[in-house]
């Protein structure tokens, strides 16, 4: 029961600690000046990076599982992975809109 109470806090820990990151994001999005808004690709690279380090985070934390290092838990890893999965899937996603969104502009009529 002690551990279960355990992995209970250690989830709420990160729920909170996404919640804050959330709102974090959130006021950061409300700081942003006008030249950062037009630079897309820098924005496009910079999301890109973020979803890469996501899952590269992810495999190192699998791997120091699997190698046996008693300061990763199997929760820990398993929260990164869904992270990553999450964080790709939505990449994916967006990049299908995007190819939607190139294809219809470019069957319009001119």
């Amino acid at each position: 029961m002690i551990t279960s109470l355990q992995g209970g806090n250690s989830i709420l820990r990160e729920l909170q600690a996404l919640h804050a990151e959330a709102a974090g994001l959130k006021d950061q999005s409300q700081n942003v000046n006008a030249t950062q808004q037009g630079d897309f690709g820098t924005m496009l690279a910079s999301a890109l990076n973020n979803v890469n380090g996501t899952i590269v985070e992810a495999d190192n934390l699998r791997t120091r599982f699997d190698i046996g290092d008693k300061s990763v838990s199997l929760s820990d890893v398993m929260l990164a992975s869904q992270k990553a999965s999450m964080a790709f899937e939505a990449t994916v996603q967006i990049r299908n809109k995007c190819m939607e969104a190139y294809k219809s502009i470019m069957q319009m009529q001119v």
